[in-house]
């Protein structure tokens, strides 16, 4: 039986690994749930899998939760430091880290120190420190295994050939709602259209970044640290069906894919079972209906992030976390209809270009970079519009 502490379970993937636990009574165990501010649903959660730890890592949230709501044997715990808590705890195995944005980094950085198998959904965290965590679990024996479709894709594709042996990974994209939008429109989109995703449910966060393709920014940055690839071999390109999760082209000129329907199930039953592989929940192919499989290159003229991503993962240092806290602003400022779309680029890359990157050896001055970031990224102010009065 292995013990999994879901940090994030009210979450799409925390409510997803849920439902893995669920088809595997007799092999996986929810020791320790946790949740933001979504009481009523950790309750709910809590009286299904008898946990034995349940978390509000919100202040104001947890003084408002009442601990009698659950069930008998589950202890309550308050506030952001009860996350590390819980990734530390002896009796857990694996720390699914499914929360979003750089929230997931203290507690995956306890979980990392206790030679943890850690889960990782949280790409903010390797994008934000990718060096220092990945180090921090060689030198303690932890394990890191991969959530993201996408990195999770690579992970079992580079099982065909010698690491020696890969000429490049080749991460897919939707292409988001966005698509085939001309820039003149991407400047019109508004926050419903953004919010409308082709293939993937997810929460409103990760949907806007698939939407500028932020989300592939970040998991070229990613896939450079949790795979020791330089930028300049690792490619992008868009898969509209979503089917094919990622490739691996080795240097003999064999592409290696991993494909499957799209269900964050399979990744996530893959991590919590590594190395075994169960029947699970996850939708198969159908091989009775025909598929169309396309390709095409990834346009950095009309998605720019693409090009910051390259740009920070070749920098390194602090350019992660000044992208990272950046852009989540940016994305909440879109949201609260403060920014137009286009605007969430401009925005992260002029606290980009402001920025001087260090190369720090401990986590504070990290921590340092993103506090830094959010506070230029709120007092950012979009350019000025050329004025077109309407037609007569």
């Amino acid at each position: 039986m292995r013990q999994i502490a879901i940090l994030g379970s009210t979450g799409s993937i925390g409510t997803s690994a849920l439902d893995v636990i669920r088809r595997h009574p007799d092999r996986l165990s929810a020791i320790a749930l946790t949740a933001h501010r979504r009481w009523e649903v950790l309750v709910r959660q809590a009286w299904e899998f008898r946990p034995r730890f349940v978390a509000l890592s919100d202040p104001a949230a947890a003084r408002k939760a009442d601990p009698a709501q659950l069930p008998p044997g589950t202890s309550f715990l308050r506030g952001s430091d009860a996350l590390s808590e819980i990734a530390v705890h002896e009796d857990v195995d694996t720390v699914l880290v499914a929360i979003v944005g750089a929230a997931g980094l203290r507690s995956t950085w306890a979980a990392a120190e206790q030679g943890k198998t850690i889960a990782i959904a949280n790409k903010e965290t390797l994008v934000l420190a990718g060096p220092l965590i990945v180090d921090l679990a060689r030198r303690h024996r932890a394990t890191l295994l991969p959530v993201d479709s996408e990195h999770s894709a690579i992970f079992q594709c580079l099982s065909a050939g010698r690491r020696e042996e890969v000429a490049r990974i080749i991460l897919t994209a939707s292409g988001g709602p966005f698509r085939t939008w001309t820039r003149e429109e991407l400047e019109q989109a508004t926050v419903e259209q953004a919010l409308q995703h082709p293939t993937w449910a997810m929460g409103p966060k990760i949907t806007i970044d698939s939407a500028t393709m932020m989300n592939k920014a970040l998991e070229i940055v990613e896939a450079r640290w949790l795979f020791d690839f330089p930028p300049e071999r690792i490619t992008v390109v868009i898969h509209p069906q979503s089917i094919v999760h990622s490739l691996v082209e080795f240097q003999d000129g064999a592409v290696i894919a991993q494909m499957s329907p799209p269900d964050m199930r399979l990744p996530i039953q893959f991590a919590l079972f590594y190395p075994d592989r169960l029947p699970g929940p996850a939708r198969k192919m159908n091989w009775a209906v025909p598929y169309c499989l396309e390709f095409e290159p990834a346009d950095t003229e009309r998605f720019p992030a693409l090009r910051l991503g390259y740009r920070v993962a070749a920098a390194g240092g602090t350019a992660g976390a000044v992208l990272n806290a950046a852009n989540e602003v940016a994305v909440e400022r879109f949201l609260r209809r403060e920014l137009g779309f286009l605007d969430i680029l401009r925005l992260v890359e002029a606290v980009l270009d402001e920025h001087k990157v260090e190369y720090p050896d401990a986590l504070q001055p990290l921590l340092d970079a993103d506090a830094w970031a959010r506070r230029r990224a709120r007092q950012w102010h979009p350019p000025a519009r050329a004025y077109s009065a309407p037609p007569l």
